[in-house]
């Protein structure tokens, strides 16, 4: 049985690129678990729920990425000397990830503090501003889902995309604007007198790589699958078109 255009369309997501890269960030994964639950060692105070730390860390700055990411794409679309909607399908797919992998942060950062401060949530600065910032992008998503023309939703997007990403340096630095029971950052401030072991530090740095990886990899496939669903629905404007015409006539009469 021969697939029908639309079923072939769908399916042209992934090139072999794609699939290599696919295959390189399920063996970094399958690394970041060896080294996280098994070859790094448990913290001195906090033993195994330090563990954590290997996905917690990861997500919330690849969730920075993702929106950094949505609004330089933003400001290409709406400053650049072509208004490619390119620019915008690609900001969208960022954003979309950025909020998986923020809503992964808060999840995995209240285990974390169930485990340590005893409850699973506490209205600290750093809690409660990474809990605004993940609000905002899902109104950022909900505003790309309204009403309207291709490129009118591209703006007013890319505006909300250039507003939203102002909030990333409020939440990092909530922790010393005001008083938070959520560390500081151990391992890039050197301020800080804590040493780290090698090993730990070896696994949070794969874990940064695979999800980078994960990140990339998400975000050409969904980047594609936006523009083939572009694509199905202008060709779906033109046969409504075409069908109204024929319905016309060559007369051009209107019923």
């Amino acid at each position: 049985m021969t697939p029908s255009p639309q079923t072939s369309t769908r399916r042209a997501t992934g090139t072999r690129a794609t699939r290599v890269l696919g295959i390189v960030t399920l063996v970094m994964l399958g690394w970041l678990g060896l080294f996280g639950l098994a070859l790094s060692p448990a913290d001195v105070d906090q033993g195994d729920a330090v563990r954590i730390m290997y996905v917690h860390v990861p997500t919330v700055w690849l969730a920075y990425l993702a929106f950094i990411v949505t609004a330089v794409c933003s400001a290409l679309y709406l400053f650049g000397k072509r208004h490619s909607l390119g620019f915008d399908r690609v900001a969208g797919a960022s954003a979309e990830i950025g909020v998986v992998f923020m809503a992964l942060t808060l999840i995995s950062g209240s285990l974390w503090g169930r485990i340590t401060w005893g409850v699973y949530w506490q209205w600290d600065a750093r809690l409660t501003t990474t809990a605004l910032l993940f609000v905002t992008y899902i109104g950022y998503l909900a505003v790309r889902g309204l009403d309207g023309t291709r490129e009118r939703r591209a703006r007013r997007s890319a505006v909300i995309g250039l507003l939203a990403v102002v909030e990333i340096p409020l939440v990092h630095w909530s922790v010393r604007l005001w008083r938070s029971l959520h560390q500081e950052a151990t391992i890039l401030d050197t301020d800080l007198d804590v040493d780290i072991d090698g090993l730990m530090l070896f696994s949070l740095f794969v874990g940064v790589v695979a999800f980078t990886l994960l990140f990339v990899w998400l975000l050409l496939h969904r980047s594609r699958t936006i523009a083939l669903d572009d694509l199905l629905a202008d060709r779906g404007i033109d046969r409504a078109i075409a069908e109204r015409r024929a319905e016309v006539g060559p007369s051009g009469g209107s019923s």
